[in-house]
């Protein structure tokens, strides 16, 4: 197993490598990041010219990619750049941004992981019951509806359900903008309060619409396995229902789902661009649609590198998962 997770990180870095090249290309060719500033008046063309040669314009872009990723290998992933000013530094918005959208998004992928596993296996062992109707039902409206409309819809029931606090002489509780910069203050009973109330509806709008997908994939995942012929064999020598749930079905059955969670996990790491805009979540989300609508390069760099060597960490994840949860999956 440790030469398998070795393997797959050296195999890593040429893949990113190729990645980071493949970014850059793109990104430099998508534009000039000088070129509203060529539009504002009283900026003269020898003021264009400095700031292009500070920022390495008047290079062949595989010299300027090659300076990028040396300095990038050392910690300095550049400046960020609007309107031709240098700004704050590219790593340390990142890795804020970052934090942000990872304190959203870990609470609500473990909350529709559990719950989704959870329904999907109740639902398979009781197939065709009320609980498995109401279940299908459930997810299916999750799946046809946009996130935009789940995270509306709650912010929208969040403001009434503030109001009519507000209108019983109690404190408004559920925030629908991001947490303080600063955190919280106040005794503990009264930043739990706060945070709570901050967390809450952003985090149920990502766990309902992933919730959806686990308890699908879950429910199907496991009617198959139930129906394999080792499972047969296993109630033929009369285990237990229990036993043959949870000792023979239940493992096989997460496989499909840890695919689900890796790729999933890595996108909404990636920035859960939808649900930080309707609650104005600074995140990696807010960051992306930032650095696009500036044309901000070295930012743009910065995320799709982290974005990256996100997909490629889940992706190592699962399979290291596959490895636990089925024996006959050989790593090494």
């Amino acid at each position: 197993m440790i030469r398998y997770i070795i393997r797959r990180l050296l195999i890593s870095v040429p893949i990113l490598a190729v990645g980071s090249l493949f970014a850059f290309f793109l990104v430099a060719a998508a534009g000039n990041p000088v070129a509203e500033l060529k539009a504002k008046p009283g900026v003269t063309a020898q003021q264009i010219r400095d700031l292009e040669s500070s920022l390495g314009l008047d290079q062949p872009i595989i010299v300027r990619y090659w300076k990028w990723l040396l300095d990038f290998l050392q910690g300095d992933w550049g400046k960020s750049i609007a309107l031709g000013q240098a700004k704050v530094d590219v790593f340390e918005s990142v890795m804020r941004a970052l934090w942000i959208t990872a304190r959203l998004v870990v609470g609500a992928e473990l909350l529709a992981i559990v719950l989704g596993v959870s329904v999907g296996v109740l639902a398979a062992v009781k197939q065709y019951s009320i609980f498995d109707y109401l279940a299908t039902s459930s997810a299916f409206l999750m799946f046809s509806m946009p996130i935009v409309c789940v995270a509306v819809i709650l912010k929208t029931y969040g403001i009434k359900f503030n109001n009519l606090l507000e209108s019983l002489g109690m404190d408004r509780w559920l925030s629908t903008v991001s947490p303080a910069a600063g955190g919280f203050q106040g005794s503990f009973s009264e930043v739990i309060f706060k945070y709570t109330g901050t967390y809450l509806l952003p985090t149920l709008s990502l766990t309902l619409i992933s919730f959806a997908a686990y308890s699908r994939f879950q429910r199907a995942s496991m009617l198959e396995t139930l129906n394999s012929d080792y499972v047969r064999t296993a109630r033929a020598k009369g285990i237990s229902q229990r036993r043959v749930i949870f000792r023979h079905a239940f493992r096989n059955a997460l496989i499909p789902v840890s695919t689900l969670f890796s790729i999933n996990s890595a996108a909404l790491f990636s920035g859960a661009i939808i649900t930080e805009t309707v609650f104005g979540w600074k995140g990696m989300g807010n960051l992306l649609v930032q650095s696009i609508r500036t044309f901000d390069p070295y930012m743009l760099m910065g995320w799709l590198m982290v974005t990256a060597t996100l997909v490629i960490v889940f992706n190592l994840v699962a399979d290291i998962m596959y490895g636990f949860l089925d024996p006959r999956i050989r790593l090494a």
